[in-house]
């Protein structure tokens, strides 16, 4: 059955587009993201005019963001397509706030640096997000890593078990996926405890039920742990 099942999922032609749902009642709060959160609930009362959400991918860096956009009318950029393009005050929001994610990837480290100034100079705020503490993030010029250095700065811890069945649940409801219980826990016991993870598995466990045309069992779960790459370590070894 397992060889038949494999030989099936290469015969899938199209996948199907996934539209997630970003909003204050979709985000999943926990003791790892509590403080980020918090950050984005509290504005405009910051204690700083650049405020900075660190965390690795699928950490729920660009959901806050979205929160944020949604609370504060804030436009939201992203940081590699940020440029000198425009005077930095046109991409305030009209509540003084602005977003950038994916700032540390910026290319334009002076559009950047103008849009910080813009957002001081107006006693307004500035969202931004990176993979890692904005100490860490080679941008010139030293004006600009001064002024991250001075940014309030919330990072997002590694997350717990909890978190990651909730956030596989999840993953899988936004791909239509009804995943049994004994299903999550199977699965969240042998994965990889990351944030990426739970979207992994389900991509893989979408691909296999839509090629077997079979509801996920343990059958299509231990045959997602081995393509999303998850390891299948086994409880023993947590």
């Amino acid at each position: 059955m397992r060889g038949d099942l494999a030989d099936r999922l290469r015969q899938l032609a199209f996948r199907f587009p996934v539209e997630e749902r970003r909003t204050l009642d979709e985000f999943l709060p926990a003791p790892c993201n509590e403080a980020a959160l918090a950050l984005v609930l509290a504005w405009p009362a910051w204690p700083a005019h650049v405020a900075v959400v660190s965390g690795p991918e699928g950490s729920g860096k660009s959901h806050l963001l979205r929160i944020f956009q949604q609370i504060a009318d804030a436009p939201l950029w992203s940081g590699p397509e940020l440029a000198r393009d425009r005077p930095p005050w046109e991409r305030i929001g009209p509540q003084g706030a602005v977003a950038v994610d994916d700032a540390d990837r910026t290319r334009d480290p002076e559009a950047l640096l103008q849009l910080v100034n813009a957002v001081r100079e107006r006693d307004g705020r500035l969202l931004l997000a990176g993979r890692t503490p904005a100490a860490r993030w080679e941008l010139g010029p030293p004006d600009l890593r001064s002024r991250l250095r001075a940014a309030h700065h919330v990072a997002i811890d590694p997350p717990d078990l909890a978190l990651l069945e909730a956030l596989l649940v999840k993953r899988a409801r936004d791909r239509g996926l009804d995943l049994p219980p004994a299903v999550v826990r199977y699965l969240v016991a042998r994965a990889e405890r990351s944030f990426a993870a739970p979207g992994r598995l389900v991509e893989a466990l979408d691909e296999l039920s839509l090629a077997s045309g079979r509801k996920v069992g343990m059958e299509i779960a231990r045959l997602a742990l081995e393509r999303a790459g998850a390891g299948a370590t086994g409880e023993a070894e947590r």
